[in-house]
């Protein structure tokens, strides 16, 4: 296990050796996840934790390993597994609703964890595990994994030479058919897939967002029971206008899953589709023609989850903040939520109200003592996002 370290989180005692990780959940993802642990030559797998642990223990074999004492521990306890094993970090596969307790219990054990999106179901329990991570001295990072495509660092490339920037638009159409929860769920694009294209959209233009006004709306011939469409605007710090429009009811003619990107500034555009290289076509200076440039990677990278992996090493071995630690995601989930409050209300909604109210929930409602005593010590939810550990956007 790591120990705290003064001014940040914690790093591993021998930077050398693969990390050795628990995975906490053995559901469709917590599968994704542990092949990309056993593909990673930087990482062992050493236990599996499920509340169900013949649904974990049938995980393990079918990734040709040994449940069970010589193999890969199971079981239903997170500080226990980790304890039994002298695991290094925990991913965090679970349902949203639990990623706040098992957070918590990882990090109070001194575990570091890797957490899939969201970081937490509210603000508040964002903020509240924030400052877990502050009173813990363990790194917690959120697996935004759309960040991690070759293609969007290139087209984040392109975007600096357009200059001052004046509007960004992402168009996202897909029509999954997914059974189950989502079918049922409130708010069911912005909540649960919007999240990675306005976290994309802090990425890109490195700025933060001020205000949003946005409408949700349900086709005539949607499966779902709750809105699957929406349109939002979001006004950021440096003025740029941010608009997403999608839906998940919409055959034919669909984007990719990233969706279609387009941002416009003083010196011209690029593009996006998502999948492949970007593009961009700058004004023309002194009557050269305006040609249009494709942005090819720098070099192949591991991407979506495996790119997160990564990072998360990375960052336990060098202690350098990976974009995804806790502090600066609470801005991504921020977003949602006043997407979600805009639609709900039919008026504009300020992103920094949002936050001070989800810290008086957070203060009011925090259980432990010594998280409780850095949330109060912040006085604001915007001084404490902008703590020690704070990351790049």
């Amino acid at each position: 296990m790591s120990a705290p370290i003064d001014g940040g989180f914690a790093t591993l005692a021998d930077p050398a050796a693969p990390v050795r990780l628990v995975l906490v959940g053995a559901g469709g993802m917590g599968r994704a996840w542990l092949r990309t642990i056993l593909a990673n030559p930087d990482t062992e797998l050493v236990g599996v934790v499920d509340l169900d642990t013949s649904l974990a223990e049938a995980a393990v074999t079918e990734a040709g390993l040994h449940p069970g004492e010589g193999g890969v521990l199971v079981g239903t306890s997170v500080s226990a597994v980790a304890g039994a094993t002298s695991a290094d970090a925990v991913v965090n596969v679970t349902v949203p609703g639990a990623h706040h307790p098992v957070n918590t219990e990882a990090l109070f054990a001194g575990l570091p964890v890797l957490c899939e999106k969201p970081i937490a179901p509210t603000v508040a329990q964002a903020l509240s595990l924030a400052a877990t991570a502050e009173a813990s001295g363990q790194l917690l990072m959120t697996s935004q994994s759309r960040r991690y495509y070759a293609s969007i660092a290139a087209f984040r490339e392109q975007i600096v030479s357009l200059g001052r920037l004046g509007s960004a638009t992402t168009e996202f159409f897909k029509a999954p058919h997914f059974g189950g929860f989502r079918d049922e769920m409130a708010h069911v694009l912005l909540v649960d897939m919007a999240i990675h294209a306005f976290d994309a959209a802090r990425f890109l233009l490195d700025d933060d967002p001020v205000a949003v006004y946005c409408e949700e709306y349900n086709p005539s011939w949607s499966w779902y029971a709750a809105d699957a469409a929406a349109t939002a605007v979001f006004e950021f710090a440096g003025g740029v206008r941010y608009t997403y429009t999608g839906s998940w009811c919409a055959d034919g003619l669909e984007t990719s899953w990233n969706g279609t990107w387009r941002i416009n500034g003083e010196h011209g555009s690029a593009g996006w589709d998502g999948d492949s290289a970007p593009t961009r076509q700058l004004v023309p200076q002194q009557g050269a023609p305006a040609e249009i440039e494709v942005g090819e990677p720098s070099a192949a990278v591991p991407e979506e989850i495996a790119g997160s992996l990564v990072e998360f090493v990375a960052s336990l071995r060098d202690g350098r903040v990976p974009s995804g630690e806790v502090h600066a995601n609470v801005l991504s989930l921020a977003m949602v939520e006043a997407a979600v409050r805009s639609a709900e209300s039919g008026v504009r909604v300020v992103i920094a109200e949002i936050l001070e109210q989800a810290y008086a929930q957070a203060v009011a409602g925090e259980p432990r003592d010594d998280v409780r005593e850095v949330l109060v010590s912040w006085g604001t939810a915007a001084a404490g996002l902008t703590a020690p550990m704070l990351a790049p956007r």
